[in-house]
C-alpha cells in the first residue's frame, strides 16, 4: 500500500524514486495506491480547491509511469470513509505523546508555521497508519523520513491486537520497504522538490527542461573545461544514474580528467533526459486530456477499496465488542 498527496506535479523525483517501485509491484503484488487528500489538508486547508485540482493531474501522472489500474487499486482516501472511521478507533488507544515524538511533526511546525499545528496535523501518523490497515497492507515503500512514522504505526497495530485480539492477529505490523534511489537530487542539489523550487516536472516541455538543466549546480570547484571536476559531488552526475546508466562511468572519468566540460555535459544530459521523459510526456498528455477515463479509474478502484476496507473495520468493531 502507498499513497500521495495531491499537493502539486510529479516530478522526476516523484518517478525515479517511488513511481517505478509502484508499477513494478503491479506484476508482483495486490497494490494499492491511495490519493492522499486528506492527508494533504493537514497543510493546504485553506486552499482546497488546489487540492482538487491536483487529483486527476497526479493519477494521469501514475497511469503515464507505468502504474496499472487493471492490475492495482488505485482509490480516492476521502471516498473511502471506513478509513476515517477507523482512525477514530484507533485514536482511543494511541498515547499522545506517540505522536508528539515522531521527528517530522515539530520540525514541519518550524518550516511551515503555527498554522498547521492542529489535531489533524497530529494525527497525521495515526492516519497514515489507517491508510495501510484498512487493506491489511504488509509492505509500504516509504522514503527514509517516513520509516519513524511507519515504526509508531507498528506499535499501534500491536497495542491493538495486545488490547483486543485474545491471541490472534486482527490487524497486520507493515513491513517498510525503501526505494532504491531514496533521494534524487534537484537542480540545486537539495533533495528534488517542489517547496524548494528546484524540480523538474513531468509536465514540462523540453525546452523548459532544459533551460533548467543548463541552470543546474555542478562542481565549484570546476570552473573551466579541462578543470578536474569531483563527479561525486555533483547533482548533474548524480542524475545520470537514473537517466542513463550505462553513460555513468563514461561521464565520470571525462569528467575527472577534464575532458568534459560542465557545458558539454548539462547539453548532452538535457538532451537524454528529454530522451528518458519523452514516453511518459506523451502518456501523461493523453491521460491527463481524457479526464473522464481517470476519473472511472479511480471510481472504480474506490469501489473496491470501500469493499476491502469495510471488512477490516468490521472485524475491528468485533474485537472492541462493538459488533
Amino acid at each position: 500500500m502507498a499513497g500521495m498527496r495531491p499537493s502539486g506535479s510529479v516530478h522526476l523525483g516523484h518517478l525515479v524514486g517511488v513511481l517505478t517501485q509502484w508499477a513494478s509491484y503491479c506484476d508482483n503484488a495486490d497494490a494499492f495506491f491511495e490519493i492522499a487528500d486528506l492527508h494533504a489538508y493537514t497543510t493546504d486547508f485553506d486552499d482546497p480547491e488546489k487540492i482538487r485540482k491536483a487529483r486527476n493531474a497526479m493519477v494521469a501522472a501514475w497511469l503515464a509511469a507505468g502504474v496499472d489500474p487493471a492490475k492495482a487499486t488505485v482509490f480516492l482516501q476521502s471516498g473511502v470513509p471506513e478509513i476515517a472511521e477507523l482512525q477514530a478507533l484507533l485514536a482511543m488507544i494511541t498515547p499522545v505523546s506517540w505522536l508528539q515524538r515522531v521527528p517530522t511533526y515539530k520540525g514541519q511546525i518550524e518550516a511551515l508555521g503555527q498554522k498547521i499545528d492542529t489535531y489533524g496535523f497530529l494525527g497525521y501518523p495515526l492516519l497514515q497508519l489507517c491508510d495501510i490497515a484498512a487493506f491489511r497492507g504488509e509492505y509500504v515503500p516509504v522514503g527514509r523520513d517516513q520509516v519513524a512514522h511507519l515504526e509508531l504505526a507498528r506499535e499501534i497495530v500491536r497495542r491493538f491486537n495486545y488490547l483486543y485480539g485474545e491471541g490472534a492477529t486482527v490487524l497486520v505490523e507493515p513491513q517498510p520497504t525503501l526505494s532504491e534511489f531514496a533521494e534524487v537530487p534537484g537542480t540545486d542539489g537539495r533533495k528534488m522538490s517542489k517547496s524548494y523550487d528546484n524540480a523538474i516536472f513531468i509536465a514540462d516541455d523540453e525546452e523548459t527542461t532544459t533551460r533548467k538543466v543548463r541552470a543546474m549546480v555542478t562542481d565549484p570547484q570546476k570552473i573551466r573545461r579541462g578543470d578536474p571536476g569531483r563527479p561525486e559531488i555533483c547533482p548533474l552526475f548524480a542524475l545520470w544514474h537514473f537517466v542513463n546508466p550505462l553513460k555513468v562511468d563514461g561521464v565520470a572519468a571525462e569528467c575527472r580528467s577534464g575532458a568534459l566540460g560542465c557545458v558539454q555535459d548539462k547539453t548532452e544530459f538535457a538532451e537524454a533526459l528529454n530522451a528518458y521523459l519523452r514516453p511518459v510526456r506523451e502518456r501523461y498528455a493523453f491521460y491527463r486530456d481524457d479526464t473522464a477515463l481517470v476519473e472511472r479509474i479511480v471510481a472504480e478502484g474506490t469501489n473496491r477499496a470501500r469493499a476491502i476496507a469495510g471488512g477490516v473495520l468490521t472485524d475491528v468493531k468485533r474485537a472492541m465488542h462493538l459488533l
